[in-house]
């Protein structure tokens, strides 16, 4: 199962619940972000279409065929913020979930998550990150949820608490 939703959303929140409630492995997107993940000018990137097929993962792939190979587990839970929109991960998705998170929730939540876990001048790695929001991150944003969106098989409410969300989730998984 795929979790999807914008930069504070919820999703690693929701994908480690899961994973503990069923007793299975998950992956983080964020542990496989390398130097070229991303285009070098994301805002061009955007402005040329935003195909997230372009944004590279090659270690998450691996280390999800390796996990699906296996078969050991019922589920294996991804937080892949781009739900099936990218061809190198659609084909090991079988259930995508997004969070439709109202993007001031996001905003929020990233700037709080920068000054938690600072590593450095968190005063001015939240002014840049600001600075960038306003000229092309949250287009991009909202670019891109919209195509996740799109490829999802369930969209959650994002408003929902994190444990009306883990539940709600846990009984669509224990019924289907």
């Amino acid at each position: 199962m795929a979790i999807s939703g914008v930069s504070g959303s919820g999703k690693t929140t929701l994908v480690k619940l899961l994973s503990e409630h069923f007793s299975c492995p998950y992956l983080l997107f964020d542990d496989y972000v390398e130097k070229h993940t991303y285009p070098k000018d994301m805002k061009a990137w955007l402005h040329q279409g935003a195909n997230l097929s372009e944004l590279k993962t090659p270690g998450f792939v691996k280390a999800l065929k390796a996990i699906k190979q296996d078969n050991a587990y019922p589920y294996v839970f991804i937080e892949e913020p781009f739900a099936r929109c990218r061809e190198s991960i659609a084909v090991f998705i079988d259930v995508a979930v997004f969070l439709d998170t109202p993007l001031e929730v996001c905003l929020s939540r990233v700037i709080q998550r920068n000054f938690e876990h600072a590593n450095g001048d968190s005063a001015t790695q939240v002014l840049t990150y600001l600075t960038n929001y306003d000229d092309h991150l949250r287009e991009i944003y909202i670019e891109t949820a919209a195509q996740a969106k799109s490829t999802s098989d369930f969209v959650v409410d994002g408003n929902l608490s994190t444990d009306a969300t883990t539940k709600l989730l846990k009984d669509w998984l224990n019924n289907n």
